[in-house]
């Protein structure tokens, strides 16, 4: 069927903008299936039904929108305190003098510029693998762009249980740098990895991370999205899960103009675990999207959704969140929560909560809220002496408790309360974050 004409003008003048880089093997026709698939669903437009919260102009545009950098001098960067392993891009570019070694026992790690040229690899069975697969049933454009014009990611192939966690820092330098970003991670059977990511990466920032997590194994992912008022970003993990494996993956975002998270995940071996969670903060001229999608398709496989927004003038926040059950994935426990706390009137949350089950064994429910602060309860603390702003921010931050609660490591869980105090308590003030 061919493209409308308008996707097909704003994907023609998109890849006029691009080129691909150079590959070899295994990752030439990776890029060359990828830019397939992306040219036969053009680029996302407003009338689409998963984009009709969020305006992908801005994602579409050849010119990236100016994005000024911000100074976060005033608090410790994230992670600082850990034993890690930690690989570090600027603007999109590897930095290897702000780089860690990149070798940990149980693991191997490689740059995707260093081994796309080679014939085999582990990565060619994973890398665009399960991109393509999230596609169906819903076309998610800007992750077949990032799979055909991906200039650089790590691969890692886990075989152990990591000694420390993976930690990729995204520098911002440049005011119109557009990143785009793709990780592979695969873990093989009983093997275990905490990856953590953070930084505003760039101006605008494209990332897939394709993860496949083998029978038994483990994998832990927390990620932090800087603090830079203007940034704009498109993400996608991408997520295969085996027989009695576990996934957590916590987001935190704080700031930004445009942010959109999609995590697709696939729950393919009986008891299966699978947590996907998310804490965001938003003020002023802020669009937060998260937009998930579950497929169980194996028997008594667990999954849970929990988001919690916290908007103030004007800011924005969507879910878009499914739940599906295939036909004989009996015993399914899915949940799915997500709930905006709004702190004037000026701002909104959208929400698109959804299940859609083929099977007659399940539990699975689902669930959505946007309210103001509880005036009973501020009157209550106030009344003990609490100062309003105290008061408010320990509602707040009892509203997105239930969040990181699913973050297994309670120092970085801790280490983000913290972070999420300091965010209300410059916020308000009436300052910049």
């Amino acid at each position: 069927m061919a493209l409308p004409k308008a996707k097909e003008d704003a994907l023609a003048a998109r890849l006029a903008a691009l080129s691909l880089p150079a590959a070899k093997g295994w990752l030439a026709a990776a890029r060359s299936d990828a830019l397939a698939r992306l040219t036969a669903m053009g680029l996302p437009a407003r009338r689409d039904e998963y984009w009709r919260y969020t305006d992908p102009a801005s994602l579409n545009a050849t010119e990236v929108p100016v994005a000024h950098r911000f100074d976060a001098s005033d608090e410790a960067a994230p992670f600082d305190g850990m034993d890690r392993l930690k690989i570090v891009f600027v603007d999109g570019i590897f930095d290897p003098a702000a780089s860690d070694d990149l070798s940990l026992a149980g693991v191997t790690i490689e740059r995707l510029a260093q081994v796309g040229g080679t014939d085999i690899h582990w990565a060619q069975g994973t890398y665009g693998v399960l991109e393509a697969r999230g596609q169906t049933p819903v076309a998610r454009p800007f992750a077949a762009l990032n799979s055909a014009f991906a200039t650089d990611g790590v691969l890692i192939h886990v075989t152990g249980k990591a000694a420390r966690p993976v930690s990729l820092v995204y520098v911002h330098e440049s005011e119109t740098s557009d990143a785009i970003l793709h990780h592979c991670v695969k873990l093989e059977a009983g093997a275990e990895l905490t990856l953590l990511e953070n930084g505003p990466a760039a101006a605008r920032f494209s990332k897939v991370l394709e993860v496949e997590i083998a029978d038994g194994a483990s994998f832990h992912h927390i990620r932090l999205q800087g603090r830079d008022h203007e940034r704009r970003a498109v993400t996608h993990v991408f997520a295969r899960l085996g027989a009695k494996s576990q996934m957590r993956s916590f987001t935190l975002t704080a700031n930004g103009r445009l942010t959109r998270n999609e995590a697709v995940i696939e729950l393919t071996g009986d008891e299966g675990r699978a947590h996907v969670a998310g804490a965001t903060v938003g003020d002023g001229e802020f669009h937060h999207d998260d937009t998930v999608f579950i497929t169980h398709a194996a028997v008594a496989c667990e999954s849970r959704q929990v988001f919690k927004k916290v908007l103030m003038n004007g800011a924005t926040g969507v879910f878009q969140g499914k739940i599906l059950v295939k036909p004989g994935a009996q015993k399914t426990d899915g949940y799915q929560i997500s709930q905006s706390l709004l702190l004037d009137e000026d701002s909104q949350f959208l929400a698109k909560p959804e299940l859609e089950i083929y099977a007659d064994d399940v539990k699975c429910s689902h669930g959505s809220t946007s309210g103001a602060i509880d005036e009973t309860a501020l009157f209550y603390l106030q009344s003990r002496g609490v100062p309003r702003r105290t008061a408010q921010a320990l509602l707040v931050l009892a509203f997105l408790a239930e969040a990181i609660q699913e973050i297994a490591d309670e120092d970085i869980a801790e280490d983000i309360r913290a972070r999420l105090e300091g965010w209300l308590e410059r916020h308000g003030k009436k300052g910049t974050a």
